[in-house]
């Protein structure tokens, strides 16, 4: 039985990457870092944090994790309050009134600082939707890690067999099907040479999706 909705925020409900990858590359050129396409795509779904540790052992670099997390959250900070193009992704605003509506419970899962998950939902008006929200940013392990949905299900009063994870990155996804989730793979041409072979239905278009069909997938699902 379908109980909760578990949604990841960048590229799932705000497209916030292009402001993260502007902000990332303006800390690139801070501490000359000399970043591949390759490599960077790898980040997507890590908390920044997380990111900054890898890039600080990787490179090789003097400067801390905390100060290159510091560095690239002004930044991004500063385009989050200048840069209007910033908008919902398409059709997400109404699935998430759809699962409102039919009474699912609804956990925000995200990567993203909570203070930038608090910059979006108070932006957006979406804070009554939701039961909860957790920052990968806070806990211990970054997806691909399953911590962060494990979390998320015990919040929402359940336990992942009944929850769907809505997710657009290769770590979510891996990320959602650790935890024991059935995870929806959003595949939006905001989401750039991620892998959805492990998602256990992929979507493009959030008007394909609904609370009935969430509901559909999940009971083929269980007699699977």
């Amino acid at each position: 039985m379908l109980k909760a909705i578990l949604f990841d925020m960048d590229g799932v409900i705000v497209d916030t990457e292009p402001l993260h990858k502007k902000a990332y590359y303006m800390m690139f050129d801070t501490y000359n870092i000399e970043m591949t396409d390759s490599l960077y795509e790898s980040f997507t779904g890590k908390s920044t944090k997380n990111t900054c540790t890898i890039l600080v052992n990787h490179f090789g670099l003097s400067a801390t994790p905390l100060e290159l997390e510091h560095c690239k959250r002004n930044f991004f900070n500063g385009l989050f309050e200048t840069d209007q193009s910033l908008q919902l992704l398409d059709g997400v605003h109404d699935l998430i009134l759809d699962f409102y509506n039919n009474g699912l419970t609804l956990i925000l899962a995200s990567s993203a600082s909570m203070g930038t998950i608090n910059k979006v939902f108070k932006r957006f008006e979406l804070e009554k939707y939701f039961t909860a929200k957790i920052s990968g940013a806070e806990l211990k392990a970054s997806k691909p890690h399953p911590e962060i949905f494990e979390k998320a299900a015990k919040l929402a009063g359940t336990t992942p067999e009944h929850c769907i994870v809505i997710e657009d990155s290769t770590n979510g996804i891996h990320a959602a099907k650790a935890a024991g989730c059935y995870c929806v793979g959003y595949d939006s041409l905001h989401s750039k040479n991620q892998d959805y072979s492990q998602a256990d239905f992929v979507v493009t278009d959030f008007k394909d999706f609904s609370y009935s069909k969430a509901n559909q997938l999940l009971q083929k699902h269980f007699i699977s």
